[in-house]
């Protein structure tokens, strides 16, 4: 069996393709890094070590390949002959891959191979699917827009967390991709065309816009108010942000704020959201991972986008009539983040026009800024926002 994953990235090589050598497949990385390529094609493996508690334990991930991005010939050919494929690129990168796969698609249609393919999308991105399917479809004709009903566009919630890997990481090896154990793959159980592939640790679920929310808006949401208020504290690593009782408790409010919204509008158990909560926080605290604050944190052009981590958990708590005082706390604090250029610019602006809030909203988040901008101890404002809460 022949598997084709777009990025051979941390999730890339860290995730997908060590869940597809464990259910038997030959995996091709396709990328552009041209050194990471020719050294898969050298070694033939590469290792993943995982990262739990004071140790690890490296596992070895055989019957892999590298395709060179460019090489557009042997990409489209690795695509016609695929029985599964995924992207791991980055949801910014996902309009430089959709002619290649496009291409890859058309011969594939060309050369009389009908049978389902399905694109596993591992982009952290509500309605990524959507917009892949689209950017593919784009110059195709109605002939070959008529194969694409094979084609299946699955969107996945990837939560193993991956940081920047150091070179004492690569120990050594520049292919070895450092983890935590975590490896659990939920999908869209109703996106596959033919018969859903067995793929290891790979959870088929239906309603998975649920699923896709529960990442961004409690994982992605609370690892991301973890960097800003982390970065606030002078902080490097998300774990020693994560072990200051101040950021912790308003990390744990915060996706306290939005499993409830959730659970309301999807009708789901708050006990089990509440479990996950208690899972991730103590995953944030995983020393071994040395996840910076800055890789979390950077590119606040997309994740204070209107529907994305922040915002998009904001708004649904409003919906929902759920308080989210501590979201906007996390907010307020993204818009201070040292490492990015937006901080610099004018934080009403931000919030007008990159959040898309209403001036109600922006008043809310602007009080909690200046407190945060003045350095009043987040003990404090904790307690104002407390007295305020009660009141």
């Amino acid at each position: 069996m022949r598997a084709v994953v777009y990025g051979g990235g941390n999730i890339g090589r860290g995730f997908i393709g060590q869940l597809f050598f464990e259910s038997g497949y030959d995996t091709a990385f396709i990328d552009v890094n041209e050194e990471m390529i020719n050294l898969i094609n050298k070694d033939k493996c590469y290792p993943v070590r995982i990262l739990e508690g004071n140790g690890y334990k490296d596992f070895i991930v055989k019957n892999v390949s590298g395709i060179n991005g460019n090489d557009i010939e042997s990409v489209k050919n690795a695509i016609a002959e695929a029985d599964i494929c995924a992207t791991s690129v980055g949801v910014n990168i996902l309009k430089f891959i959709a002619k290649p796969l496009r291409e890859g698609l058309k011969k594939r249609f060309s050369i009389g191979n009908l049978k389902p393919l399905n694109i596993i999308i591992c982009e952290n991105k509500i309605g990524a699917d959507k917009l892949l399917r689209e950017l593919i479809e784009q110059e195709m004709n109605d002939e070959e827009k008529k194969y694409m009903k094979n084609i299946g566009f699955v969107e996945a919630s990837i939560g193993r967390m991956v940081p920047v890997q150091t070179s004492e990481m690569k120990d050594g090896n520049p292919l070895r991709i450092c983890v935590e154990k975590y490896s659990e793959l939920p999908v869209d159980k109703e996106a596959f065309k033919g018969e859903i592939p067995q793929i290891k640790n790979m959870l088929p679920a239906s309603n998975f816009d649920f699923y896709i929310k529960r990442k961004l808006f409690v994982h992605n949401m609370g690892h991301a108010i973890t960097a800003y208020l982390g970065n606030l504290d002078g902080n490097e690593y998300i774990w020693q942000a994560i072990k200051k009782p101040y950021i912790e408790f308003a990390v744990l409010r915060a996706m306290n704020e939005v499993a409830m919204a959730l659970s309301i509008e999807f009708d789901y158990r708050y006990e089990k959201l509440n479990f996950l909560i208690e899972d991730l926080i103590y995953r944030f605290n995983n020393v071994q991972l040395a996840d910076t604050v800055e890789r979390v944190g950077k590119d606040l052009n997309r994740k204070l986008s209107p529907n994305d981590r922040l915002v998009g958990a904001y708004k649904l708590c409003e919906v929902m009539e759920i308080d989210n005082t501590y979201i906007s706390l996390g907010i307020a604090a993204a818009l201070l983040f040292q490492y990015d250029e937006l901080s610099k610019e004018d934080p009403k602006k931000v919030l007008s026009e990159i959040c898309e809030l209403n001036e109600k909203q922006i008043d809310g988040i602007m009080e909690l800024y200046n407190l945060l901008k003045n350095k009043v101890p987040l003990s404090n404002i904790l307690f104002f926002i407390k007295e305020k809460l009660y009141a």
